[in-house]
């Protein structure tokens, strides 16, 4: 398994949007409407160098949305195709993203999700994220985490 995690380019917008169609898409029955993710400019993102891509035996797996804050990376989204999942490449984005964090001199990174994806709450905090608050943003009921990278 050849794997290479790099910036988005333009050429990568098809199946950027795929994976996050594909990888949202279930939740959209629990939520009751699209989760913010499947609504983002991805074009804009990969514009500001903000988006990275997972690249697997030369297909593109997953992708990983940062953008620096004044007080924290946050880690806007992290997104797996459904294909690829269940063989730890969320773990793999999480920890690349700390990475990239701490490279950046942050020392904390910061993630939201929706607060009926429990699941990924529940993933979130095995990996050492502690909630921090919820609150309501453009309709969606979100749920704030932040790690300490010290």
């Amino acid at each position: 398994m050849v794997q290479a995690l790099r910036l988005a380019t333009v050429a990568d917008l098809p199946a950027i949007e795929h994976i996050v169609e594909a990888a949202y898409r279930p939740y959209v029955v629990r939520i009751g409407r699209k989760p913010g993710p499947m609504l983002d400019n991805y074009a804009a993102l990969v514009e500001a160098g903000h988006l990275h891509v997972l690249v697997l035996d030369g297909d593109i797996q997953g992708i990983l949305v940062l953008i620096p804050q004044a007080d924290a990376m946050l880690l806007d989204n992290v997104a797996v195709a459904p294909a690829a999942q269940g063989r730890g490449l969320g773990r793999l984005l999480l920890l690349a993203a700390e990475d990239f964090a701490r490279e950046a001199a942050y020392r904390r990174i910061r993630l939201y999700t929706n607060e009926a994806m429990t699941e990924n709450i529940a993933l979130y905090s095995r990996c050492g994220y502690a909630e921090t608050h919820r609150i309501e943003e453009k309709g969606l009921r979100r749920v704030y985490m932040e790690k300490d990278l010290g």
